[in-house]
């Protein structure tokens, strides 16, 4: 009898690395799914991961985002909108201390309970649920991972004096808002991280305090949820937060998880307060030591859902926790909606089925982005389910109506333009409901296309409200600059020259030359260029690699980029052809996306045979054989995979060919990677790793064949689908074809049959009769003076 797969329960303090550590783990198996706690933190693990393996394997779920590609490997999902019905090998949630949460514990809960992996679980949180979860999860290994740098206490101190690195943290907006208006005054300016930033404005923002532009980040609890920041020091201008019910003191838990963002790997981080406001001693030694009281009980909620009427639904979601362990989850805001509208008449009326019953159910998860009061949104969810109920889908009328007017309105200042992308989350939720709609898609991309160009908007009236750019301009030494990150020239905002268009503050600068008659005008449009975000949601048929190695955004025709060696020939890095010319976070962005691009070319050309090799229990010989394709980019000779060839079962080969691989006479290869395209990509890919520049090229003309230049590496000749033998590079299916034919008895007349070979291969008698007899020897030396993979360059 099979054990049941294993559950990790990775526990410890925050900022120890465990999600980076199950993000690892999670790749390594050829499928999973990782659930987060919020939006923000599911975006920025998408982004990681698509610059490691692509975007054609990486999906992202949230509710409101659904980048789902034809055959992802990898889900990237808030733990609310992971799609557990989908069977993965390897499955993880992060946070999971949040099972005490009043009003998302339950989800939590229900994850903790339910959702396992195929061949591995793990679940992520603070020590604090150690106790909870042994008698959740009984058969869990828990595995402690302490902090490696030391959290200490630096006391309290004014705004003006705080160090720089410095996270502000406040948990109100009109607080965050005074906060960051002061430090402008006194230090020159902040950015602005709250949770009601889309991850467009989030991540601008961010990269002004990254960078260094400014030394201050004000921000609310929203930075103890695993975003990764450059922080050392985090000062609390608060310790009471309204939690949507009351105002009540945030407990010593909740502030070490802010406090513990503080300091990184071994760096070691500090925290205090903002005078006048001091911590109790009693917080700062729970902080120091990371001890917390342990989670006693957690949130609970059937998951087991009576859907015959409105009332039974009712009793099922009150349904009493059977386990002493389990609060039942009283205060879910979903909960609390159908409530309201189960005493409204027209909706009963129209929820008299099941089927009317479960469609009332599913409006009533629309979260409530606007934090407006409750009735309020009660009020919008009753006009949805009557549309809906009573028409099957979402009138075009109806949505143009409200989506119209979001569009048309304006917003003069921050708070505003804040609650303007809250409504539009809204409606980018239910777009993403693709079963209320006619035509989801066309309002997913004007929903999306809106909150990007309010959240450009905010940031720009972030940086207006929240920095004097001349102050902010003084130099100042930046830790932890990444290596050839050039220091930005923000004298220019002092000058007559405007800023660079993706400088943090060139929207600034716009904007204040719009204030003074005989201002000059800004030298190009406020923010990033418009050819930055074109390009980072470019589709992957949206960007070319040519042969040279630039990668071309088809739309405008614009260079933006190219590959360059990385770790292996099939995992090439990138550089960018204007990055001088951007903003931290556009060229941070932009990067990632060129990145992701050149990873899911990669995987084009190799046709998920990676994927085999990946999968768990796969075979020695499999990984072998999959690791040398790999490393020819889909072609290699017979010769050199004879020892692999030998031990590789049936199975394995069988699956191989599943995948299309063509195991021909003396050459195996990837039909797919022998087209035009995809042999100027492999160009690309082999000149950038073997640095044979443009001595390495394919054929003029498409010749099936040509003399290969002194001096480079044959294997370069077999990445770009040409193995050498002899004098001649020949392109794998045609060196196929001869090789099965020569394989054949000999005809009547050798000598025709000869010239028919040569002209296959488009070469004289002789350069074929030379190729034929090619020993294994010389099919498998590097020229001389090459270096080999390993060779330091």
């Amino acid at each position: 009898m099979s054990s049941a797969p294993p559950i990790t329960a990775l526990l410890g303090p925050t900022n120890t690395g465990k999600t980076h550590h199950a993000i690892e783990r999670m790749l390594e198996h050829a499928s999973g799914m990782i659930g987060l706690p919020l939006r923000l933190l599911a975006r920025e693990v998408y982004d990681r991961l698509t610059a490691r393996v692509g975007e054609s394997r990486v999906a992202l779920v949230t509710g409101e985002e659904q980048r789902i590609p034809r055959r992802p490997s990898y889900w990237v999902a808030t733990v609310e909108a992971m799609p557990i019905e989908r069977e993965v090998d390897f499955l993880a949630v992060d946070e999971i201390q949040l099972a005490a949460h009043p009003q998302r514990g339950h989800v939590f809960t229900s994850r903790l309970l339910a959702a396992r992996g195929r061949l591995e679980t793990w679940f992520l949180g603070a020590d604090t649920m150690r106790d909870a979860l042994r008698e959740l999860v009984p058969t869990a290994r828990h595995v402690e991972h302490p902090r490696l740098s030391r959290l200490a206490y630096a006391g309290a101190a004014p705004l003006a004096r705080l160090p720089p690195r410095t996270a502000v943290v406040a948990f109100s907006m009109p607080h965050v808002y005074e906060l960051a208006e002061r430090l402008r005054k006194r230090r020159g300016g902040a950015a602005v991280v709250l949770g009601a930033l889309s991850p467009r404005t989030r991540n601008a923002q961010v990269a002004m305090f990254q960078a260094g532009e400014v030394d201050c980040l004000v921000a609310t609890d929203a930075i103890g949820m695993g975003l990764n920041l450059d922080v050392e020091h985090v000062a609390f201008a608060a310790t009471r937060k309204f939690d949507g019910r009351d105002v009540r003191d945030v407990d010593d838990a909740e502030l070490g998880q802010i406090a513990g963002r503080a300091g990184r790997w071994i760096h070691d981080g500090t925290f205090g307060a903002v005078t006048p406001l001091e911590l109790p001693a009693g917080a700062v030694h729970a902080i120091e030591t990371h001890s917390f009281p342990r989670v006693r009980r957690v949130q609970w909620r059937s998951d087991d859902l009576d859907f015959s009427s409105i009332a039974a639904l009712r009793a099922s979601l009150a349904e009493p926790p059977t386990r002493g362990i389990f609060r039942h989850a009283a205060g879910a805001e979903d909960a609390a909606c159908l409530a309201h509208l189960a005493g409204r008449a027209e909706i009963a009326r129209r929820a008299s089925g099941a089927d009317g019953v479960r469609l009332l159910w599913d409006v009533c998860t629309v979260p409530d982005f606007r934090k407006l009061m409750l009735e309020v949104h009660v009020d919008f969810l009753a006009e949805l389910f009557v549309e809906l109920a009573d028409r099957g889908r979402l009138r075009e009328a109806w949505l143009e109506q409200h989506v119209g007017e979001l569009e048309r309105g304006s917003a003069s200042d921050v708070e505003e333009l804040v609650a303007r992308i809250a409504a539009v989350r809204t409606w980018t939720y239910v777009a993403n409901r693709a079963s209320w709609l006619d035509a989801a898609e066309p309002w997913q991309e004007r929903t999306k296309r809106l909150e990007d160009r309010l959240s450009d908007a905010l940031h720009e009236r972030l940086v207006l409200r929240f920095v004097d750019a001349r102050k902010a301009a003084r130099p100042r030494a930046r830790p932890r600059r990444a290596r050839g990150e050039s220091e930005p020239d923000l004298a220019t905002l002092a000058g007559d020259r405007a800023p660079d268009p993706g400088h943090p503050f060139a929207g600034l600068a716009a904007l204040r030359a719009g204030l003074h008659p005989g201002a000059r005008p800004p030298a190009a449009r406020p923010g990033s260029p418009a050819w930055v975000d074109d390009v980072v949601e470019a589709e992957h048929a949206g960007l070319s690699l040519d042969a040279s190695g630039r990668i071309i955004h088809g739309a405008s025709s614009r260079v933006v980029g190219g590959v360059v060696r990385g770790g292996s020939i099939a995992l090439p890095d990138v550089r960018l052809a204007d990055g001088d010319d951007l903003g931290a976070g556009a060229r941070s962005r932009v990067h990632r996306r060129l990145l992701a691009f050149a990873r899911d070319v990669v995987g084009d050309l190799l046709g998920g045979v990676g994927e085999l090799a990946a999968r768990a229990g796969a075979s020695a010989p499999l990984r072998a054989f999959v690791h040398r394709l790999e490393q020819g980019l889909g072609t290699t000779l017979e010769a050199d995979l004879d020892d692999v060839l030998a031990v590789l079962s049936g199975e394995d080969r069988g699956a191989l060919e599943e995948h299309a691989v063509r195991f021909g006479a003396g050459v195996v290869y990837l039909p797919r990677g022998l087209l035009p395209a995809s042999i100027a990509a492999r160009v690309a890919l082999a000149s950038a790793w073997f640095g044979a520049g443009r001595a390495l090229g394919a054929p003029a003309g498409g010749a099936v064949s040509f003399t290969p230049s002194r001096g480079v590496d044959r294997r370069a000749y077999a990445a770009i689908g040409f193995p050498v033998l002899g004098p001649r590079a020949v392109r794998a299916d045609v060196l196929d074809r001869v090789f099965e034919r020569a394989a054949r008895p000999a005809g009547e007349d050798p000598a025709d049959e000869e010239a028919l070979l040569a002209s296959w291969i488009g070469a004289p008698r002789a350069d074929l009769r030379r190729v034929l007899a090619s020993t294994r020897r010389d099919a498998r030396a590097p020229s001389d003076g090459v270096p080999s993979d390993d060779a330091p360059r």
